[in-house]
C-alpha cells in the first residue's frame, strides 16, 4: 500500500512541476509575443493547434491513457506482471495504427480539414493564412502520437510511484517552444515556433520517457488483441470521457475556432490572455485541489459522508476567498498586467487593447474555474466518472452559441466572457449534483463566508482602482510609445507635406531613416514596424526638446509639465493619428510593474486586514493546508478536526 509519505513526496513533486510549467509557459508566451507581436502569423500558429488537439481528443489518447493506469495498476499489485504488460503492448499497438493513420491522413487532406474545422473565419476573410496554417499544423499533427505514447508510457512509470517523467514532459515541452522562440525562428520565422512543439513533444514524452522506463524495467509484446479482458476493461473506464464533450477539455479550440471571424490576430490575443489567468489559477486551485483529493477520498472510502460535506464546504469556501479577490484585482488590473508581460519588441501599445479586454472577461471566470478544482475533486474521491463529463458536456452545447452570441455584441472580449459564464454554469451543476450526492455541502456557512469575501474583495477593489488612477494620472511616461501612432505611413505622409506649425515643426527633424523608409513606400510587415519605432523616436525628439505647446495654444493647461504639455499639443493637433492616453493607463513597461508590485502590496494587506475584521479564516487555513501538505515533518493529511478548529 502506498504510504503517505510517498503520496506527499508524489504531490510535492507534481506541484512543482505544475509551478515550472505554468512559469515556463508564461515565459513562452513573452518571447513569443517579443519576436513577433501580436500578428495575424501568430493567429496562424495558435490555430494551427486546433486540428491535432481535435484530432486528440476525438480519438480520446488522453481519456485512454488516463483509464490506462488503475488497469495497469491492478495488475501489478497481483503480481500478474506479463498480463500488465500485454495490456500495455496491445492499446499501444492498436492506438499507435489508429493514430498514426489519423495523422497521415490529415497531413493529406491538411488544407480542407483547416478550412472547416480549425480556421473557418480565416478562409473567408483571410484567406492569404490559410497556406501558413496548413503548413504549421503539418508540423505539429506528429505530436499528438508523441503525446499518447508518452502519456502511456508515464502511465507504467506512475502505477509504480515513479513521476519523474509526467514532471519533465510538460517543462521539456515548454522548453521545446522556447528553443523554437529563440533559436529556430532565425531560419524559419513562426515555424521555427512549430519545430520547437515537435522536438520539445518528442524529446519531453518519448525520449525522456523512454529512458525512464527503461531505467525502471519493462517489457513489449506486440500484439493486436483488443478482445484481452484488461483492454476492454480500459476501454470501458474511457468511454465516459469518449462520449463526452467537457468543457475543460475543449473551451480553448471552441474559442480558437470563433476568434478566426473576429480579427487575423484573434488567436493570438485570446492566447495571450488566457495564459495570464492560468498563472494565479495554476498556483492556488491546483495546490488546494491536489492537497484536499486524499482527505475526501479517504472520507468516501469509509462512507464518512459528514465529514466529506464538512471537507468540501470548507475547501469550497478557502478557494473562493482566494479567487473572488484575484478575479476582482485582474479585471481591473488588467492593462498594466498585459503592459508589464508582454509590451516588449514587437507587441506594441497597439496590441494591449484586445489581450486586456480578454484577460478582464477571461478572469470574471477566475472563481469558477477555481471552484470546479474542489467540487469535481469529491466526484473523483467517490470515483464517479460519468457525472462530471455530463455536466461539462452540457456546459459545452450552451458553451458554443454563447460564443456566436457574445462575439457579435462584444467582439473579442465576448469569447472570453462565454468561457467565463460557462466556467460559473458548470461550477453551479457539478455543486448542485455533488450536494445532493452527499447530502449537502454546508450551504449556509458557504454563503455567509461568500458575503464576507465580497465585501472585503470589492473595498480592496476600490483601492487598486484608486492607486491606479492616481499612478496613471501622476507617473505616466509623457513620451509616445512604440504603436501609439495608429497610421505611421499617413503620419509621415502628414509630415513630408506639413500644413500645421507643429508638422512642420517635427518634419525639420526627421531622421534619415525614416525619411529613407517613407521613400520605399509601400513597405512589408517588418519595414512597417521600423518605421513606426523610427517615427517613434522622430516626435520623442521633439516632445523633450521642443515647446510645441506653445505652437498650439488651446492645448495648454496650468498645473503640467512642458513634456505633458507637448503630449497634449500632439494629440490635439493629430486626433486621428496619435492615440489619446485613458484615465488608467499608466504608459510604459516599468511603470506598469511598478503599479503592480504597490498595487499588489497595498491590496494584499489591505484584504487581509479585512479578513480579520470580518473573521473569515479561509484563506489562513488553505496557506496551512498547503504548508502542511508539503513539509516533511508531517504526513500531509488535512483531517476534519483542523476544519473545526478553523470554524469556530
Amino acid at each position: 500500500m502506498t504510504s503517505h509519505k510517498t503520496v506527499t513526496k508524489a504531490a510535492g513533486l507534481m506541484m512543482v512541476a505544475i509551478a515550472a510549467s505554468r512559469f515556463l509557459g508564461l515565459i513562452r508566451e513573452m518571447l513569443i509575443a517579443r519576436q513577433f507581436g501580436q500578428t495575424g502569423e501568430v493567429g496562424a500558429y495558435s490555430v494551427a493547434f486546433n486540428l491535432p488537439d481535435l484530432l486528440y481528443f476525438f480519438l480520446s489518447s488522453g481519456a485512454l491513457s488516463g483509464a490506462f493506469i488503475p488497469v495497469f495498476t491492478e495488475r501489478l499489485q497481483k503480481g500478474k506482471n506479463k498480463e500488465a504488460w500485454q495490456i500495455f503492448s496491445i492499446i499501444a499497438c492498436f492506438m499507435g495504427l489508429v493514430l498514426t493513420a489519423a495523422i497521415v491522413a490529415s497531413e493529406i487532406f491538411a488544407e480542407p480539414l483547416v478550412k472547416i474545422f480549425a480556421a473557418p473565419g480565416y478562409a473567408k476573410n483571410n484567406p492569404e493564412l490559410i497556406p501558413l496554417v496548413v503548413k504549421l499544423t503539418r508540423i505539429i499533427l506528429p505530436c499528438q502520437l508523441f503525446f499518447f505514447m508518452g502519456g502511456l508510457m508515464m502511465g507504467t512509470l506512475e502505477s509504480r510511484q515513479k513521476f519523474n517523467a509526467r514532471a519533465a514532459g510538460p517543462v521539456i515541452y515548454n522548453l521545446g517552444i522556447i528553443f523554437g522562440a529563440v533559436i529556430l525562428s532565425r531560419w524559419f520565422s513562426v515555424a521555427g515556433l512549430a519545430w520547437g512543439a515537435m522536438i520539445g513533444s518528442f524529446v519531453g514524452n518519448i525520449g525522456y520517457t523512454f529512458y525512464c522506463m527503461k531505467k525502471a524495467g519493462f517489457e513489449f509484446h506486440p500484439s493486436l488483441n483488443i478482445r484481452h479482458p484488461g483492454v476492454k476493461k480500459v476501454g470501458a473506464l474511457a468511454l465516459p470521457v469518449i462520449l463526452g464533450l467537457s468543457l475543460p477539455q475543449i473551451d480553448v479550440i471552441i474559442n480558437r475556432w470563433f476568434a478566426t471571424w473576429v480579427s487575423p490576430s484573434g488567436p493570438a490575443a485570446l492566447n495571450f490572455a488566457n495564459r495570464l489567468m492560468q498563472v494565479p489559477l495554476g498556483i492556488f486551485a491546483q495546490a488546494a485541489g491536489t492537497a484536499i483529493l486524499p482527505t475526501l477520498s479517504m472520507y468516501a472510502a469509509q462512507r464518512a459522508f459528514g465529514e466529506m460535506r464538512s471537507a468540501v464546504s470548507f475547501g469550497l469556501r478557502a478557494i473562493l476567498a482566494i479567487n473572488i479577490p484575484a478575479s476582482i484585482y485582474m479585471v481591473i488590473m488588467a492593462d498594466p498586467i498585459t503592459r508589464a508581460v508582454y509590451m516588449s519588441g514587437r507587441f506594441t501599445s497597439a496590441d494591449i487593447g484586445d489581450t486586456s479586454t480578454a484577460l478582464v472577461f477571461y478572469s470574471v471566470g477566475l472563481f469558477a474555474w477555481a471552484g470546479q478544482a474542489i467540487v469535481a475533486r469529491g466526484f473523483f474521491a467517490m470515483q464517479d466518472t460519468i457525472t462530471p463529463v455530463v455536466l461539462g458536456t452540457i456546459a459545452t452545447i450552451i458553451f458554443i452559441p454563447l460564443n456566436f452570441i457574445l462575439m457579435k455584441i462584444i467582439g473579442l472580449g465576448g469569447l472570453a466572457f462565454a468561457t467565463s459564464i460557462a466556467a460559473a454554469i458548470h461550477l453551479a451543476g457539478l455543486t448542485w449534483f455533488l450536494r445532493g450526492k452527499i447530502g449537502g455541502i454546508e450551504g449556509r456557512k458557504i454563503l455567509d463566508s461568500l458575503w464576507r469575501v465580497c465585501a472585503a474583495s470589492f473595498v480592496m477593489g476600490a483601492v487598486c482602482i484608486a492607486i491606479l488612477y492616481g499612478i496613471a494620472r501622476y507617473a505616466s511616461t509623457p513620451f509616445l510609445l512604440v504603436g501609439e501612432i495608429r497610421n505611421p505611413v499617413e503620419m509621415t505622409k502628414l509630415l513630408k507635406s506639413p500644413s500645421s506649425p507643429i508638422a512642420y515643426e517635427i518634419s525639420n527633424k526627421l531622421s534619415t531613416e525614416t525619411k529613407e523608409l517613407a521613400n520605399n513606400l509601400p513597405l512589408d510587415e517588418e519595414g512597417l514596424y521600423r518605421l513606426q519605432t523610427s517615427l517613434t523616436h522622430d516626435i520623442n525628439s521633439s516632445i523633450k526638446n521642443d515647446k510645441l505647446y506653445s505652437l498650439m495654444p488651446g492645448a495648454l493647461q496650468s498645473g503640467k509639465s512642458n513634456l505633458t504639455l507637448n503630449r497634449l499639443a500632439l494629440e490635439q493637433a493629430f486626433p486621428d493619428l496619435i492615440v489619446k492616453r485613458k484615465s488608467f493607463d499608466v504608459g510604459n513597461r516599468k511603470t506598469a510593474l511598478l503599479t503592480i508590485v504597490i498595487t499588489m502590496a497595498i491590496a494584499s494587506f489591505v484584504y487581509i486586514a479585512l479578513l480579520k475584521l470580518l473573521r473569515v479564516e479561509e484563506v489562513n487555513f488553505v496557506w496551512d493546508l498547503i504548508r502542511k501538505r508539503f513539509s516533511r515533518r508531517r504526513n500531509g493529511n488535512c483531517n476534519i478536526e483542523d476544519v473545526d478548529k478553523v470554524d469556530k
